[in-house]
């Protein structure tokens, strides 16, 4: 074994408080001299006795408070099914196999919305907006599950 076919450390150990005259960090060890912090351990948040902050605020009440919680429906435009082959029928699985939707995301709802021009004929089984399927019946397409 050589010095320069050693593998490189990216991380350096912490160093060790209190541990005699050799580790450089002797008698107070880098905690100053007298003191609430110089005694004990005191949490991150302590505010030095006032009224703390996360007390001041108002609880989160009522109505909505799980609105971020929710799951989103997932939205797909009108021109993104155009990657998808001639007289396909539209489903959560051929979204998938085209990328258009992840497997981690089949049990959250999925519609159709119409932003952008279809040029394919299409079968559609999901929810859509008017407006996508007057597009996708107005390319020659059919929906089977407006809502």
């Amino acid at each position: 074994m050589e010095l320069n076919k050693l593998p490189k450390t990216t991380s350096k150990s912490n160093k060790r408080l209190g541990r005699g005259h050799g580790s450089g960090k002797v008698k107070t060890s880098g905690r100053g001299q007298k003191g609430q912090k110089a005694r004990e351990k005191i949490k991150h948040q302590f505010e030095g006795g006032q009224l703390p902050l996360t007390k001041k605020l108002p609880f989160l009440r009522g109505k909505g408070r799980n609105y971020s919680l929710k799951a989103k429906n997932i939205v797909i435009n009108v021109k993104q099914l155009n990657v998808l082959a001639k007289e396909a029928s539209v489903d959560k699985q051929t979204l998938v196999k085209y990328r258009l939707l992840k497997e981690e995301q089949l049990d959250l709802p999925v519609k159709i919305l119409g932003e952008g021009e279809l040029t394919k004929v299409l079968t559609v089984k999901l929810p859509c907006s008017k407006g996508a399927k007057a597009k996708i019946e107005k390319a020659g397409g059919k929906v089977e599950q407006s809502r």
